[in-house]
């Protein structure tokens, strides 16, 4: 085992190893998996000569999910349907400070499926310098690149990253308040109303994961989605309770049946305006979540 010491430094930096590994990986099971893989190597290492913790820690977590992601993504080209990212309960802290627009936005489900575009050094460099604010020669030592090159690939991937994409809409009251009205038109079966408040070419995106029944490739168009909603929330779960609740810096809705989430939905919205949809309904997305509490 660890002696104290060693354990109370490693416990100090775990909350912010766990954010860090999330944001690369897109998934919490994995990104616990992450931090314990570096414990062991922690714990195996001569920490006298470790003149930061942070830094070796850092390191560690970034390159070992930089070499995780190119498994990932071989097994996220044979996944059924759509893959989305794991969402995660952020109400109380889980992956740091969210106090700004930006902050939030980069623990949104829409960026995180976005950065799936991205390289695994790609996405080291952005989540490094944009997430956690590291100067880019700091980066370098820890990629192994020049200070340039760093530079460079973070240009790179930020453009890729909101290639096409509006700014994130700040979560606010008045966003819950519409997804609340939005929610009660689909339980409702209101089709109507539903399409009032979707975009005219608004997407519904659905990640079942060959594991529950959904549509393999995303919706399009408000009437369309209004229908697949009205269909899907037609659909009677003895004892299931449907609640708001902040999931990735944004209010998202959380259906649960006996403490165990059934069913998670993220929407982007402009205005009085839904624009995007993602609904989570694999259940091996949703471990997470039912562990922690929404």
């Amino acid at each position: 085992m660890v002696e104290p010491d060693g354990l109370r430094r490693f416990q100090a930096h775990r909350p912010r190893l766990f954010a860090l590994a999330y944001r690369m990986l897109g998934s919490a099971s994995e990104a616990e998996d992450a931090v314990q893989e570096i414990y062991l190597r922690w714990d195996g290492t001569d920490r006298g000569v470790i003149r930061s913790a942070e830094a070796w820690l850092t390191t560690a977590v970034v390159n070992l999910c930089r070499s995780w992601l190119l498994s990932a993504r071989a097994r996220r080209e044979s996944y059924v349907g759509p893959w989305l990212p794991e969402p995660v309960p952020t109400a109380a802290g889980e992956l740091g400070p969210l106090e700004s627009v930006e902050e939030r936005e980069l623990v949104s489900l829409a960026l995180l499926t976005a950065m799936e575009r991205l390289s695994p050094v790609e996405r080291a460099v952005f989540v490094l310098r944009e997430a956690f604010g590291y100067a880019h020669r700091e980066i370098a030592d820890m990629l192994t690149l020049t200070e340039a090159n760093s530079q460079q690939i973070f240009r790179r991937a930020g453009l890729r990253v909101r290639e096409g994409r509006s700014r994130f809409d700040v979560p606010s009251d008045h966003a819950r308040e519409l997804i609340e009205r939005f929610l009660k038109a689909a339980r409702n079966g209101d089709v109507a109303a539903l399409e009032r408040m979707l975009a005219t070419d608004a997407t519904s995106t659905a990640d079942g994961g060959g594991l529950v029944n959904t549509a393999r490739r995303p919706i399009v168009g408000a009437n369309n989605v209004a229908r697949y909603l009205v269909g899907l929330f037609r659909w009677e779960v003895p004892g299931v309770e449907i609640v708001v609740r902040e999931l990735n810096g944004s209010p998202a809705v959380v259906a649960w049946v006996a403490g165990n989430p059934l069913l998670v939905v993220d929407m982007d919205t402009a205005g009085d305006t839904v624009t995007a949809l993602r609904l989570i309904v694999n259940p091996e997305k949703l471990a997470y979540l039912g562990r922690v509490g929404g």
